[in-house]
Parts: C-alpha cells; sequence; structure tokens
C-alpha cells in the first residue's frame, strides 16, 4: 500500500487554492472591464402611479371566450368617455387580440358623440339605437361609465343614455360586465 506523499499533496492543496484564489480575484475585479457611462435606452419604466396621483388608465370592454372583459389601458391623463368611445371604436389592440378579445360592434355611418353631466353620459348614435344588439351596447355602456365623468361616481353609478334617429335605450348602468336599465321605483308603489 501506498502512503500518499505530505509534499505531494500540500503542492496539490496548494495549488487548488492559489487557483481558486486566482478565479475569484479575477470575478471580483471584473478582469479588466472598464466601467461604462449611463447609457440611454428610451423611455423609463412605467405602470407603477406615484403615491397620491389619481389612476389615469383607461378600461376598454370588448368581448373574450367567456364574455364581456375589460382591457385596461395606460394613459397620460384620465380618458373622458368621448375619447374612451373612440378608442374602443379603433378596436382591441395587438396585445388585446391575442388575449382573445375582439368588438363585436358595428360599422357606424358617422361619428358616436358622448355628453357628460354629473355622474351620466348621453351617447348620441348616427343610426337608431334599438339596432344595437345587447352585446354592443354593453361594450359602449361599460366602456362610457368606466370613463372620467364628472361627479365622481363609480362605474357602476354613472348612468348612460344611447339615443339615435330619435330613438332612446335607457337609462342604463354598467353592473359588473353587463348593461342594465336603471330601475327605478313606479309612482304608483312611492304612493301605498
Amino acid at each position: 500500500m501506498k502512503v500518499p506523499n505530505a509534499v505531494t499533496t500540500g503542492l496539490a492543496g496548494g495549488l487548488a487554492t492559489g487557483l481558486l484564489a486566482g478565479v475569484l480575484a479575477c470575478a471580483l475585479s471584473g478582469c479588466g472591464i472598464a466601467p461604462t457611462d449611463v447609457i440611454d435606452a428610451g423611455e423609463p419604466a412605467a405602470g407603477v402611479k406615484s403615491p397620491g396621483q389619481p389612476a389615469a388608465d383607461v378600461q376598454l370592454f370588448f368581448y373574450g371566450p367567456s364574455g364581456l372583459r375589460s382591457a385596461t389601458r395606460p394613459a397620460k391623463a384620465p380618458v373622458d368617455p368621448q375619447n374612451a368611445i373612440e378608442l374602443l371604436m379603433d378596436g382591441p389592440n395587438h396585445a388585446e387580440r391575442q388575449r382573445g378579445l375582439s368588438s363585436v360592434l358595428p360599422k357606424f355611418p358617422g361619428r358616436l358623440l358622448a355628453t357628460t353631466g354629473r355622474g351620466t353620459v348621453h351617447l348620441a348614435l348616427p343610426m337608431n339605437a334599438k339596432l344595437l344588439d345587447s352585446a354592443s351596447l354593453n361594450q359602449l355602456v361599460c366602456t362610457a361609465a368606466n370613463a372620467r365623468v364628472p361627479g365622481n361616481k363609480p362605474p357602476g353609478e354613472v348612468t348612460v343614455t344611447v339615443t339615435g334617429q330619435g330613438v332612446r335605450v335607457g337609462p342604463m348602468v354598467c353592473g359588473g360586465n353587463n348593461a342594465f336599465p336603471v330601475v327605478q321605483p313606479s309612482p304608483d308603489a312611492a304612493a301605498h
């Protein structure tokens, strides 16, 4: 049986320790890589709001595999119903289409106009308002109600009325992901 030589073992252990120390020194010193200046690489990161600043995102409503869904887009400032409806009319963007979202809105023969009051939105269509199906109404009402409306009411309390060619639909509210008619007590029920 051969006994290891203490000189050889010490030399090999010292060589391994020296090699490890050299690798660590090189890694810690950067191996001669010089520092660089700051490189301008485009826009700063976005998505996190500054504390105390109001959210400026816009909510647009499109249809997906499981029904009406909201799509949040960043905005530089709060978006009013007119601008939100115009964005909605452009349809889903690439990322939203990748999520399976689409629009069921018809091609309107003209521009939709949105006017606002305290907690109310009035959408004037360039066509008979009764010709809109419920899916299209859902998209329009929920998008308008979730935009910046005077009065600071939550979206579920904003009433939206749709008119076109002398026909009126609503007032309606967006409850969750659907538009519902506003239910008001009848004058007869209040008298009893």
